[in-house]
This record gives C-alpha cells, sequence and structure tokens, in this order.
C-alpha cells in the first residue's frame, strides 16, 4: 500500500484506496471510503492526506481550457500548476496576481488553502482573483460557482481545504506585468522593533515585501533579520537566461538525521544576518521561489520531518506577541531555519476559512523532535489565543478543536457546505 506524505513529512498517511483522476466531466465514482484530492502534495500537514480513506489523485486534470491573451483571464483545470500557468502567461505579459513561496502546487490546492503571498498588503489573497470555478460533488451534482452565482458555495470552496467537493476547473484574473524582472532590495535590521515602520514604509511603496527572521539571536538582537522587497520593472530587460523550474541543486536522498539542529542553525543564520545588503535588477523566479531551486528540500529534515507552524497577530498586539513568541523559541533551543515574517492588508478574502486578516503573520519550521516540539507548539499557541491571533491549517499538524474553532470563528457556518462523503486526517483531528 502507497504511503502519502505532504512537504514536512509529518505526519504520514496510508490511503485504502487511491484513484488517478483524468477527465474532469467523469462523474466521481461511488465510494466507501472517505475521500479527499490530493493535488501535489505541498501542503505541510495533514490537511492533504487521508489515512484509510481514498485519495483522489489530481494531477491528471492538468489541460488548459481557455486563455485570453488581451484580458488576462485563465481557465484551467484544477490539476494544473502554478509553474505552467507561468510558463503560459509570463511570455504574453502576464503573471499570477498572487502567488504561494512555491509555484509547484496546483490551481485546486490554491483555492482549497487560498493561499497568500508577498503581496497580500495590495493583493489580498488568491481567492480575491477567481472569478468561477466549477464544484463535482460525491452525489453526482455539479455546480458552478463565482461571487454572482452560487456565491455561499463559492465562499465555502476558497479556503474550505479540499471538503466541499472535487474542484474541476478554477478560472482566474491575472496580473499584467512589463516582463519576468524586478527591482528587488534587500534591507537588514538589527530587532524587531525596526521591522515595523520598515515594513510599514515598504508596504506604502512596493509591490511586494517579506522578511527572514533570525530566531535563534536573543536580547538586544531579538527578532533581527533581513527586509526583502521589490516590484515589477517598468521596462523588459533581459538579463541572461532565465533559471530552470527546479533549478540544478537537489538534495539526493535523506539523511539519517536532520540536519537542521542548533549548531548549524545558528552559525547559518549568523553568516546569513550579515550577508550584504543588495539592489538590482532579478528574475521573478529567485525573488518568488528561492527554494523552488533546490530540489527535494525538505529531506534536509531527516526521516522524521519537519512541523511548520504559521499563526496572523493582531495589529494592536503584534509586536509583543512576536517578542513573546521568538522569546520562547530561542529559550527553548529548537529555533527554526526558514522564519518568515510579513504584514497582511486589510483586503479581506470572499472566503469563510481562509486564514489571512489584518495584522503580522509569521511562517516558522521546526525538525520533528517528537514530544520536545509538539510542547513547544503548544507553548506558542497559547501565546497566539491570547493575543486573538490565529493558525493557518495549510502548515498544521497538531493544531487541537479548541484552537481551531478560535481562529475560524465562520467554521460552523463552513460545516453546512462540507460534503459529507470528503475528509481529511486534518478534518478529523481538528473537529472531533
Amino acid at each position: 500500500m502507497n504511503r502519502h506524505e505532504s512537504w514536512g513529512r509529518y505526519p504520514q498517511a496510508t490511503p485504502a484506496l487511491v484513484t488517478r483522476l483524468t477527465d474532469r466531466r467523469a462523474p466521481l465514482p461511488p465510494s466507501d471510503h472517505p475521500r479527499l484530492v490530493y493535488g501535489n502534495g505541498r501542503s505541510y500537514g495533514d490537511v492533504c492526506l487521508n489515512d484509510g480513506g481514498e485519495v483522489l489523485l489530481a494531477r491528471g486534470l492538468d489541460r488548459f481550457i481557455a486563455f485570453g491573451a488581451a484580458t488576462g483571464v485563465l481557465r484551467a483545470e484544477a490539476g494544473v500548476l502554478l509553474s505552467e500557468v507561468l510558463d503560459l502567461a509570463v511570455p504574453r505579459g502576464w503573471f499570477l496576481a498572487v502567488t504561494p513561496g512555491t509555484r509547484f502546487v496546483t490551481l485546486g490546492g490554491a483555492v482549497a488553502n487560498d493561499v497568500h503571498g508577498k503581496n497580500h498588503h495590495r493583493a489580498g489573497t488568491f481567492g480575491c482573483h477567481v472569478r468561477a470555478l466549477e464544484l463535482v460533488r460525491s452525489d453526482g451534482s455539479r455546480r458552478e460557482c463565482s461571487p454572482t452565482q452560487s456565491p455561499d458555495w463559492f465562499a465555502a470552496t476558497i479556503g474550505g481545504l479540499g471538503l466541499t467537493g472535487l474542484i474541476a476547473w478554477v478560472e482566474i484574473q491575472l496580473s499584467r506585468i512589463p516582463g519576468p524582472w524586478l527591482h528587488a532590495e534587500s534591507r537588514r535590521f538589527s530587532a524587531l522593533a525596526e521591522f515595523f515602520p520598515l515594513s510599514e514604509a515598504a508596504d506604502r511603496r512596493d509591490e511586494f515585501t517579506v522578511a527572514w527572521v533570525d530566531c535563534a539571536a536573543r536580547g538586544a538582537n531579538l527578532g533581527r533579520g533581513i527586509l526583502l522587497k521589490g516590484s515589477f520593472a517598468p521596462v523588459a530587460a533581459g538579463r541572461g537566461t532565465p533559471p530552470k523550474a527546479h533549478g540544478r541543486l537537489s538534495v539526493p536522498v535523506t539523511p539519517p538525521f536532520s540536519l537542521i539542529n542548533r549548531l548549524t542553525l545558528d552559525a547559518f543564520n549568523a553568516l546569513y544576518y550579515r550577508k550584504p545588503e543588495d539592489a538590482g535588477l532579478t528574475h521573478y523566479a529567485p525573488f518568488f521561489y528561492p527554494l523552488d531551486g533546490i530540489g527535494h528540500w525538505n529531506r534536509i529534515y531527516g526521516p522524521k520531518g519537519f512541523l511548520q507552524y504559521q499563526c496572523v497577530l493582531p495589529p494592536a498586539v503584534a509586536e509583543p506577541a512576536l517578542r513573546e513568541l521568538l522569546a520562547r523559541i530561542a529559550r527553548s533551543g529548537e529555533g527554526s531555519f526558514l522564519a518568515v515574517l510579513k504584514r497582511f492588508g486589510g483586503r479581506v478574502s470572499p472566503g469563510l476559512l481562509s486564514f489571512p486578516r489584518p495584522g503580522v503573520t509569521i511562517a516558522l519550521d521546526f525538525p520533528f523532535k517528537g514530544q520536545a516540539t509538539l510542547r513547544l507548539l503548544d507553548t506558542l499557541d497559547a501565546v497566539v489565543a491570547a493575543a486573538g491571533g490565529a493558525l493557518y491549517p495549510a502548515k498544521d499538524a497538531r493544531m487541537g478543536p479548541a484552537m481551531f474553532r478560535r481562529s475560524f470563528p465562520a467554521l460552523e457556518r463552513f460545516m453546512t457546505f462540507v460534503d459529507r462523503g470528503f475528509s481529511s486526517g486534518f478534518w478529523r483531528r481538528a473537529t472531533l
């Protein structure tokens, strides 16, 4: 029996049945198992896993249906990767209106998790740019959903964790760009307090902003990091050959233990923080997708995998709550290698269970060390809950029902749209 895993490689699941989807027009066959669509497996926890159930592999739904080169409106099957959208759109002067930190996610997965990117302060979430979609239910019914046609089902499916049924196709609005190059700049900040004015200024001027934070720093240096900002260049000026989709580097095997430990973390963070500040033209691939250039980079965490942890904190309490989170991480000795910090804007997503909301979000990764890691994340939950914040299901592997309900006030309303034939490891765990 094939085992399935998410990008974090924890937990793993063994489905009872695996079905490959190849025809978006075909009805879903009857099943005795709870089912779940599996796109490209780039979610981090168990939101894409269905232990003991049926997994519907969606990558076979990989066809473009329609593209307006003059309007930037694209309709494609839900198994199409964002990378494939970019291959079609960028040469024609279009780009994804919102993109996460990897382009190897499916359109259906981007909708189901209502992904966000470096331009949330201006563009909101992926769901803000979805024009329509088709939903296939277990009872055989089909429903075209949009902001004006079945808008309640549309709202439930945007960010709906794949639980309202199979998304057969998605229609999105792309954004016009002059070319594939951006003016980008990095700026170092020496403590958390410096991040906020820098980020606010960058959000006013630049299309895209994000920061890396040194989770190993302590004392006066707590929360130090590097702010990256950029905007598409007004002139499409070529600078050599664009990077290949997967880059030239790859982690060939899984090491017997995690290569991310306190020694390597402290050394890497100290070196990375001191790298020279930079400004200039850069291709969109390394700007938006730096880790896509390293194949199988998730293997560096060893056979036990890692846990992602992403929260959002309300603006009024973001700084003290972040300070407490970072202090607890530093004291634990389990610092994060990839700590990403940014501000969310005020644009409201149409999704009932959409994660982004006004405030500051931080995403962290921790090598899985069993109970020690779980205890640390429980202590972080306490800080987030006290601040009135929320956790992101797409990056979760251990959130409890109370935290899930606290994070999503519209949960009870959402439950009325869940397809009874669909489920996931996350859903069963978080709604006990």
